[in-house]
Parts: C-alpha cells; structure tokens; sequence
C-alpha cells in the first residue's frame, strides 16, 4: 500500500485534478452550447479526457519529480516527496513517468483523435523539457512561459469532445490548421473560441496567482538556485507585472461574449442573445473583483507569525476561487439564458461570502 501511495504521490494528484476541472468544463460546454442537455456520449467523452488527462500529466509530474531529485530533499515543501524521502528509486519514477505519459498519448489517440493526442503529449514535452529542463532554472519568467503546458487542458477536453477532428501533415500549413482547426466555422468565419478563450485565460491567471505566494514564500527556491520573480526583479517589479496580468484578464472576459455565437446563424446579428450579455458581464465583473485583490498587495507588509503577507496570501487564495468560478460561468452560460442568470448568482454569493469572511475572520 505504501509503495501505490508513492506512486500516486509522484503524480501530483490534487494538482492533476485541479487541471482536469479544466478540461471536463472544456468538454461540458462543447456539449451544452446549442444542446443544453448532457448525453451518454458527454459522459463518455468525460470519462476519456479525465483518464487520458490525469495519465499524460501525472507522467509529466513524476519525470519532473524525477529532474528536480537534487533540490526537492532541500526545500521544505517538497523535502518529503518520494525521491526526497528515499522511499523510490529514480529510475522507478522515470520509468513510471515515461510509461504514463506514452499511455495517456494512446489512450487519446486510439478513444478520442490524434489532435487530442497531440496536445496532450504536446503539454508533456513542453512541461518537461521547456519548463522543468529549460526555463526552471534560467529565468524568473519560468513560470509565465511554462504556464503554456497549465493551459492545455481546456483545449485537450475540446478537441476529444469534437467529431472528424485529424491531423494532416502534407504541408506545415495544414498541419498548423489541423490542430488548431478545433471545429467547424461560426457565422463570423471563426473557429471556435471557447477553447483558446479558457487556454489564454488559464495562461494569463498563472503569474498573479503564482507570484502572490512568491512574494514571501521565494527564499527557497533562490537557496537551490531557482529565480523567482520577487528574488530577481525585486517585489515592486513583481506587483506591477501582477496588475498587468490582472488588466489583461479584465479585457479578455469583455471577449467573452463571443464565446456562444452559434454557427453560422445569421439571424443572431437582429436577434443577440442576452446570456451573451450576461456572461460577459459576469466574467468582467469576477476579473474586476480578483484585480482589486492585486492592486491591494502591499509589497512593504510584514510577513506574520505564520510567515505570510496577509494581503498577498489572501490575493493568492481568491485566484484559486476566481478560476474555479470562471469555469463555472462559462458552463452555466452554455445553458443559455437561465444558465446565465445562475451563473451571475452563484458569483454574486460567493464574492459576498469571501469578502464577509475576510472582513471578520475567524
């Protein structure tokens, strides 16, 4: 039993889950928008991307886990991970890692399609050799480029739930619109957004998110050579970095709106949907919310008993909820117009839970 949870460990689950959140939300709003009804084949398609999904970025984590051998015994944090603890062999987790991965390959390829397939070894490679092997240890912008490999989920999800999707390779040019081609045009001659709306939106939430905790939480990482924003650049340097993230996520959610344009439906042109309206207003308002948790990091607040810059901390928590509720506006809204109203409520409460919470702590 002690050696399966060693194994599971080298996965990283909760953080696997959290990417395949992303990806099943990807595949219930391909299902939703213009249906609104879930059938088996949702469920199956579900049930393949989780699997593929947790396969090919568990394989991905313990290669990882694998590369950073030498400086995970030294961070606290990472110290008791199976390599750290010597409780696994490194050439165990390498194997496992590269067997996971492969599978999670043909898993997609032979139950969804090749594009699938592709973007899922795709997100592999580059965690592994652009992020772990390259990035990690050269440049405090780690974290930003190698969110890339973070962000492909949504489009994994995507691309399985889509029919007759191929890759061609007679020319680069087909091959590039073969797997980008996601689905058929949208009455503005599109392909589909949703997709690459939750890739850019995962891709732009990374750094705030992640550089919130850096701001008091980076000294480990420089004491094993890794540069982290705040260490390199100074936490000023940080925050401004931060609040341009948080602009930009403001300004793709007024995108959303484009999400649900049925394809080619003319009559939506004298006829606009409202959940349109409604789902952007949403997304514009939680990105406005979550910003206002940036713009308030004090970057001179003393780190607390705990060691925590309390403004910071609680900037780094509220991203996690603000993602999760973005996934869920999205979804909701592919339900059309009572799908929208929900969603706008169910943020409307939890904005007003979180801020009560941090205005009277327990």
């Amino acid at each position: 039993m002690e050696v399966v949870k060693s194994y599971l460990s080298l996965t990283k689950p909760k953080v696997v889950i959290l990417l395949q959140i992303t990806a099943l939300c990807s595949v219930l709003c391909h299902d939703l928008i213009g249906q609104f009804e879930i059938s088996m084949e949702t469920v199956k398609t579900i049930f393949i991307v989780f699997v593929g999904g947790y396969l090919t970025a568990g394989g991905a984590n313990a290669i990882n886990m694998w590369y950073d051998r030498d400086i995970d015994p030294i961070m606290t944090r990472t110290s008791n991970r199976p390599l750290s603890n010597g409780k696994m062999k490194s050439s165990s987790a390498l194997s496992f890692g590269i067997i996971m991965a492969i599978t999670g390959t043909v898993w997609f390829s032979l139950l969804a399609n090749n594009v699938a397939a592709f973007w899922a070894f795709f997100s592999v490679l580059f965690y592994v050799f652009i992020y772990t092997m390259w990035l990690k240890r050269k440049t405090p912008q780690n974290i930003v480029i190698g969110g890339i490999a973070g962000s492909t989920p949504p489009v994994i999800g995507w691309a399985a739930a889509e029919d007759g999707l191929s890759i061609q390779i007679t020319s680069l040019e087909l091959f590039f619109e073969s797997i980008f081609n996601l689905g058929p045009h949208n009455y503005l001659g599109l392909y589909p957004l949703m997709p690459w709306f939750m890739f850019i939106l995962i891709f732009l939430w990374t750094p705030p998110h992640f550089w919130a905790l850096a701001l008091y939480r980076s000294e480990e990482y420089q004491k094993v050579g890794v540069p982290m924003m705040p260490n390199v650049r100074g936490k000023s340097r940080t925050l401004m970095e931060m609040k341009i993230y948080s602009i930009l996520l403001i300004i793709l959610s007024l995108m959303a709106f484009f999400n649900y344009t049925p394809s080619m439906d003319w009559n939506i042109l004298n006829n606009i949907n409202q959940e349109n309206f409604i789902v952007s207003f949403t997304t514009t308002l939680l990105s406005i919310w979550y910003a206002t948790t940036v713009w308030n990091i004090d970057i001179f607040e003393e780190v607390d008993k705990s060691g925590r810059m309390s403004i910071a901390s609680r900037s780094f928590f509220v991203s996690l909820l603000y993602l999760a509720l973005m996934f869920v506006v999205l979804v909701t809204g592919s339900l059309g117009f009572e799908g929208s109203v929900i969603g706008i409520f169910v943020v409307l409460v939890c904005i007003y839970i979180s801020e009560i919470k941090n205005k009277n702590p327990i």
